[in-house]
């Protein structure tokens, strides 16, 4: 199966994701138990919100490697010197969890049978809802709601990973080449500062 040939792009983007939890508990000082916490939602969030949403086991709670793999993370994350952490490390580890979250999360969808257009969007909450709900906890400004592109990447890889594969590209290399679309445009969202524009309605109406 499709989604079991990129278990390795799952596993990814959960380190990953969890160590940009792990390092929002850092920035505040916390313990080692809110560097634990913070790494397992924001590892997990997504894919849990996912599978409910298509009826499918809780990924996590059927492999007990995930949150192995996101408490160890957090283990290591507070075990390291907080200079090696650069400042924007949290915005490039949760770039490349959302490129490899957007691209599994749709393969995980279609590969239970949800249409292609749904698939996609389960795409981009599987790399979306884990950093909504660390920024929540953590009492910063969510992603979602700051003009930078963030959605719009996770959407780029999860739409060009479905469309690829409705096409018949062999899978691996839709995976491939929707993760570097959307790691990319994120990516340049970072350096360059790129947002989209924000609605004007109601300076129009004064």
């Amino acid at each position: 199966m499709l989604y079991n040939a990129l278990g390795w792009l799952d596993l990814f983007g959960i380190a990953v994701f969890a160590a940009s939890g792990a390092l929002m508990a850092a920035r505040s000082g916390q313990t080692l138990v809110t560097f634990a916490f913070f790494a397992l939602v924001t590892g997990v969030g997504g894919g849990t919100v996912r599978d409910l949403l298509i009826d499918a086991p809780v990924f996590w709670v059927q492999d007990a490697r995930v949150p192995v793999l996101c408490l160890a993370i957090a283990l290591l994350v507070w075990l390291t010197p907080v200079k090696f952490w650069k400042p924007a490390a949290v915005d490039w580890f949760d770039a490349i969890g959302l490129a490899a979250y957007s691209v599994f999360g749709a393969a995980k969808a279609l590969q239970l049978g949800i249409d292609p257009v749904p698939a996609a969007i389960m795409g981009v909450i599987t790399a979306s809802v884990g950093g909504v709900i660390r920024d929540l906890i953590a009492g910063e400004p969510s992603i979602i709601v700051r003009p930078e592109i963030y959605v719009t990447a996770a959407a780029l890889s999860a739409f060009s990973f479905v469309l690829f594969a409705q096409t018949g590209m062999p899978g691996i290399i839709a995976a491939l080449i929707a993760f570097a679309a959307g790691f990319a445009l994120r990516a340049m969202a970072i350096v360059k500062g790129l947002s989209l524009p924000s609605y004007r309605g109601a300076e129009d109406s004064e």
